[in-house]
């Protein structure tokens, strides 16, 4: 079992930066990834990035290219996603997964593990 443990959420500006920070209970190991999920009133849970542990491999979801950056500190059990140039569009509740495998990291359900998530909203 792994607990995962966000924070960094708060309300910024519009063209203003974050960085949330998300701790895995125990040591990764293996082939494991993390990833970033948002989720927004009304609206579906999306894929924002994932990294994997070993080889630190990424992914993103398009609207988050060039603005956030996933990064993962192995010593410090955490990953991090820096976002940076907020558009009001990235307001949202920001959920980190921990996934088993390094298959399918955009998909929800690829992941085994989630945390509670923090809130995030940016102002026009």
């Amino acid at each position: 079992q792994v607990q995962l443990v966000e924070s960094g959420g708060g309300l910024v500006q519009a063209g203003g930066s974050l960085t949330l920070s998300c701790v895995a209970s125990t040591r990764p190991f293996g082939s494991f990834a993390m990833g970033w999920f948002r989720q927004a009133p009304g609206k579906e849970r999306e894929f924002v990035a994932a990294i994997t542990w070993n080889l630190g491999a990424l992914r993103y979801t398009q609207s988050v290219k060039g603005r956030f950056t996933i990064t993962r500190d192995v010593a410090k059990k955490t990953a991090y996603l820096t976002m940076n140039n907020l558009e009001p569009e990235d307001s949202a509740v920001y959920y980190c997964a921990a996934a088993t495998t390094t298959l399918g990291l955009e998909e929800g359900a690829t992941y085994d593990y989630w945390g509670q998530g923090t809130q995030v909203t940016v102002s026009s």
